[in-house]
């Protein structure tokens, strides 16, 4: 079925209903799924660093094997302005594509499908990806635009599309930016998941996800992806009002690991945020290991490179202690 078959979703979504909700915390949190989760911190002071070394290093400590598997990198390209660091930076897509290249991926690709933006290609002009990665038309499918088919079951509907290049691919990499973010707290690898959703299905900025909730929708993502690993883009992350109007903030990591839950978990405690307080990660701690313990911390530790980020008013309590 094609998406010329659909008509996109009409209206806007009420956005503003999500500001400042919490959910409230109940006595215990699921202990996660058997085992532990390894999660690896790799130095990167700037994005001229060997970016591919540290990848690799650090796909090598989480146990990950992409050989003869068709790989989708999935960055975070949302808009852009010269003046902040909204996108995932552009060497280090490329710096992806190299090393699952390098480790035997059948094949590899870049899909994005940006939930503010309708001119994908203009966006990705703007955010340096045409320039800085290496025949970046010939391996970009628009997420958006793309054919769709449909899956049972999602987040209690009937019936849910998907891009035919998600639904084709063996291992989904969420190359996320790390930024905290008006409605949810944080944006990180899960939430970055909201870019597979089909636009000329579902609409900008993906109503229907906004209509289910921001952290339901999240949840229900990263339930059906299940096959799926992390690089989050922590060299300049963003702080204060994110994930557009924030302002740079450098860290110099990349947070790497399968399990995605861990991952963000991770993440947030390098930017000072307790995930323990951050609802779609409460509302997924099931799905993987949201407790420090059940974590087991590669490379660097978390506070050898935390460096707590600006929060709004509204998320004041999400501080780590």
């Amino acid at each position: 079925m094609t998406r010329r078959k659909f008509i996109p979703l009409a209206g806007a979504a009420m956005l503003g209903t999500y500001a400042g909700l919490k959910l409230q915390r109940p006595p215990k949190l699921p202990d996660g799924p058997p085992g532990n989760s390894a999660v690896s911190v790799q130095r990167a002071r700037s994005y001229s660093d060997d970016l591919v070394s540290r990848m690799i290093e650090g796909i090598r400590q989480c146990g990950l094997d992409p050989r003869g598997k068709r790989v989708l990198l999935k960055p975070n390209l949302v808009e852009f302005d010269s003046a902040t660091v909204i996108n995932t930076d552009a060497s280090v897509i490329a710096a992806a594509v190299e090393v699952f290249q390098k480790l035997g991926a059948s094949e590899v690709r870049i899909g994005e499908g940006p939930g503010h933006r309708r001119d994908t290609l203009d966006l990705a002009d703007d955010a340096r990806y045409r320039s800085t990665i290496p025949k970046f038309e010939s391996i970009f499918t628009d997420l958006n635009r793309d054919d769709v088919s449909a899956v049972r079951g999602f987040a209690g509907e009937p019936e849910f599309y998907f891009a035919n290049t998600v639904l084709a691919a063996d291992l989904i990499v969420s190359l996320a930016k790390m930024k905290t973010h008006h409605w949810a707290g944080a944006t990180l690898s899960m939430k970055n998941f909201f870019g597979l959703v089909p636009g000329s299905v579902y609409g900008w900025p993906k109503n229907k996800l906004h209509y289910i909730g921001i952290p339901e929708s999240v949840v229900a993502l990263n339930r059906k992806f299940r096959n799926t690993f992390a690089i989050v883009d922590g060299i300049v992350g963003m702080e204060g009002n994110g994930p557009i109007q924030g302002t740079p903030k450098s860290v110099g990591v990349l947070v790497m690991g399968s399990d995605l839950v861990a991952v963000d978990a991770t993440c947030c405690r390098i930017m000072g945020i307790d995930p323990e307080k951050v609802e779609y990660l409460r509302l997924a701690a099931d799905l993987g290991h949201l407790h420090r313990e059940r974590i087991e911390q590669r490379g660097e530790t978390v506070a050898s490179v935390r460096s707590n980020f600006a929060l709004i008013d509204e998320y004041k309590d999400l501080r780590l202690a």
